[in-house]
């Protein structure tokens, strides 16, 4: 079942949803499905929310099997609307996302630091690779393998996109792509073990994110480890090479 299904299937079912079993990443949702959910049921609350532009998702617990969103309208004005979703499944709350919608306005300033990479080309068709049916990583295409462990190496980057994007707008694509990943504290694991993102951040950098051919350039780099968690950069480019979404995460290391 691809992305949208499950998006119309919570909106036609007073937001609730299952999540199929290729969703799954170990007991719990992809959490970028889990956010595409809760950005879903956070833009329920009106019908006239301005642009996403910024969110905070804490990743409580694990979600499994069937997902009840919970959404509640914190504040509105003029230009901004802030938006708390709770999702709960059948071991209690598993995620609790606080997301601002807004308004662009007149401004005085105006910069741009973020600095320009050489991105290597786009996947060519037939040359890419998928996850095994089991795991969320066979809802991507991706160009070759996504970490290789005890390298040392904590940057990963990549070319990925949806296997089936149909009736999704960018914002959610965005939502479902930007944590597909791994954490690249792994790149520093001799032996494979088990990791969980504890809480992700993100700037919206532009009110319409689009690329071409469903492709997204994902960055994600280490920047300190200790004492059973690791904090992260994030970066999601289109196939342009423009920036579109900046995020900060927290990750929890079991080894």
């Amino acid at each position: 079942m691809n992305l949208a299904d499950i998006l119309a299937r919570l909106g036609a079912n007073d937001l609730s949803a299952d999540i199929p079993p290729g969703w799954m990443q170990g007991r719990t949702a992809y959490g970028g499905l889990s956010s595409a959910i809760a950005l879903a049921a956070a833009r329920t609350i009106a019908d006239d929310l301005p642009p996403l532009k910024s969110g905070q998702i804490a990743f409580v617990g694990p979600i499994a099997e069937t997902v009840t969103a919970r959404p509640r309208l914190l504040r509105r004005g003029r230009n901004t609307a802030f938006v708390q979703v709770e999702l709960g499944s059948q071991s209690g709350i598993g995620l609790i996302a606080s997301f601002i919608f807004m308004n662009g306005r007149e401004s005085s300033i105006a910069f741009d630091r973020i600095p320009d990479i050489a991105l290597p080309p786009i996947p060519e068709d037939g040359k890419t690779r998928t996850g095994p049916p089991e795991y969320f990583t066979s809802q991507f295409d991706y160009p070759d393998k996504r970490l290789v462990l005890g390298t040392g190496d904590v940057h990963l980057a990549n070319w990925h996109r949806l296997r089936d994007r149909g009736r999704l707008d960018g914002s959610t694509e965005l939502m479902a792509i930007a944590d597909a990943l791994p954490p690249a504290a792994m790149g520093a694991m001799e032996k494979a073990g088990p990791v969980s993102t504890m809480n992700w951040q993100f700037n919206l950098l532009t009110d319409t994110p689009r690329t071409e051919n469903g492709w997204w350039w994902i960055d994600a780099e280490g920047h300190q480890a200790a004492r059973g968690s690791s904090s992260q950069y994030m970066s999601v480019r289109n196939a342009r090479g423009e920036p579109v979404m900046m995020g900060m995460q927290s990750v929890a290391v079991f080894v």
